[in-house]
């Protein structure tokens, strides 16, 4: 898997969000309700993501992008900042980026839009067998790490 450079910052928490493609269909039933049901289980996300570039990161972002991503056409591994923590996401650009916008004195700012292979969320059951580790989780981490003896 292709990997987003190491050399450059993360996103911008400006504008930064998630918007998920909806994985419902519903259908109007003659009684004028609707009936609704899951048309597929993996959704992808569309994330809007802002980068402050200094002259060499901006050249070496949009070489990246041109040359590794063959013009943005490849799906890549980036750490993406989400509910559960910095992790790596499978993301490929939605179309060419916008940018470079001098911004200040020596800066260049980029937009774009990625799309995530998947939804980022936490999967594997933990929602129906054991919520409340979900709500307690800090308190068990700082249990484990800190107040258990090495």
């Amino acid at each position: 898997m292709i990997q987003f450079p190491r050399e450059l910052p993360c996103a911008l928490r400006e504008g930064y969000g998630f918007k998920p493609v909806s994985p419902m269909m519903g259908t109007e039933m003659q009684t004028g309700r609707t009936r609704y049901r899951r048309k597929y289980s993996s959704t992808p996300t569309v994330t809007t993501v802002n980068w402050l570039f200094n002259d060499v990161e901006a050249q070496l972002f949009e070489s990246w992008f041109e040359e590794v991503l063959i013009s943005g056409s490849q799906w890549f591994e980036c750490d993406l900042k989400t509910p559960q923590g910095l992790q790596p996401y499978k993301a490929h650009f939605v179309d060419i980026y916008e940018g470079p916008t001098l911004d200040g004195v020596s800066l260049w700012r980029y937009r774009a839009q990625l799309r995530l292979w998947e939804r980022p969320i936490l999967t594997g059951g933990w929602a129906i067998y054991a919520p409340e580790y979900i709500v307690g989780m800090n308190l068990l981490d700082l249990a484990i790490n800190k107040d258990w003896p090495q």
